[in-house]
């Protein structure tokens, strides 16, 4: 058997638990692939299942991990469109952290050709979450004028260009004001604000008197509900993540999660007739687990022809731990990817 290195969890808590380890890798089965790690994209969910805030967290010991880019190195029984040495990307419901992996054929795509594999790491779950949310969720139209929040993170980079490609007006929001020139002049978003307590006064501004009709929700707390507040009619808001809950420790922070959680927004459903509002939610583990709609969306993804996933950092594979504190620190641009060494 072949024998890998992986990062695992022996179970959700504290991400201090979370420790290298040596195993075997079986052979492929009739229906996977076996795929030689070349880069690891991270993502928030990884954190939240770490500490054991995501609902799909598996129960035990785990490995992390959710998207992957490498090459194939040998093919079940039953596989016929991957051979040996295909250069591919893959997402996964876990696993990820690791230098090799076993996966279902249809959870891998061919690797752009003019693509890097950290590129390629920083594309699937983050191209999926932007696409699903504008598009299907979003009714995303040209000349819409779309809220995006952390704007110069992975799922908001891509946003915007897809955002772009339909003919949208694009406001994106950040945390820190060191983010605003690379948003506007590499991003192109039309308008940038920093989010402080002026925010909704801001966001106002920056709207104008287009009405507002989308909204990519990853905050919550006072954000989502100044949001909601300046959401114009027939305006829908898709939420898919909740940065407020974000602990910048290897731990939750449990008696400010409660409180935060006590505080947080409250929308009536009685009311959303008469503002004629929708709140919309969704968690790409469940797209995960309907491949045919998945692929039908990705298709359509990819037909958009947009640039490779802007990766601001890269970690080498024994600097994981540091790559995951940065990551929490919210200071980062673009894709955080995690380099995998040949042994």
């Amino acid at each position: 058997m072949l024998q890998r290195q992986v990062y695992r969890m022996p179970k959700a808590g504290s991400i201090k638990d979370l420790q290298i380890r040596e195993e075997e890798l079986p052979d492929p089965e009739a229906n996977e692939v076996s795929v030689r790690v070349k880069a690891i994209g991270l993502n928030f969910a990884d954190v939240f299942a770490m500490q054991g805030l995501y609902s799909a967290t598996p129960e035990g010991s785990f490995i992390p991990g959710l998207e992957f880019c490498g090459e194939v190195i040998a093919v079940g029984s039953n596989v016929e469109e991957w051979k040996t040495g295909d250069k591919v990307m893959g997402a996964t419901k876990f696993g990820g952290y690791a230098s090799h992996i076993n996966i279902h054929h249809r959870y891998v795509i061919p690797l752009p050709q003019d693509w890097s594999y950290e590129e390629g790491a920083g594309f699937l779950v983050q191209g999926l979450t932007a696409y699903y949310a504008l598009t299907e969720l979003g009714n995303l139209q040209k000349d819409m004028t779309v809220l995006i929040h952390s704007a110069a993170g992975g799922v908001g980079i891509l946003a915007n260009r897809i955002c772009k490609k339909y003919g949208a007006y694009t406001i994106g929001t950040t945390g820190s004001g060191s983010k605003v020139t690379y948003l506007r002049q590499e991003e192109a978003y039309d308008e940038v604000i920093v989010r402080d307590r002026a925010f909704y006064d801001k966001l106002k501004n920056a709207v104008g008197g287009r009405p507002l009709r989308l909204i990519m929700e990853c905050i919550g707390g006072k954000i989502l509900k100044e949001g909601w507040k300046a959401m114009a009619p027939m305006g829908r808001m898709v939420v898919y993540g909740n940065a407020s809950f974000t602990s910048h420790s290897s731990k939750p922070n449990y008696p400010n999660l409660i409180r935060k959680y006590f505080m947080r927004p409250k929308i009536d459903p009685l009311r959303l007739p008469t503002q004629n509002k929708s709140l919309m939610g969704f968690n790409l583990i469940y797209l995960y687990e309907q491949t045919d709609m998945m692929h039908r969306f990705l298709s359509r993804l990819q037909a958009l022809g947009l640039a490779p996933q802007h990766i601001g950092h890269v970690f080498r594979f024994k600097q994981m731990q540091e790559a995951i504190q940065l990551f929490q620190q919210g200071k980062t641009i673009g894709k955080v990817v995690v380099k995998v060494e040949e042994n």
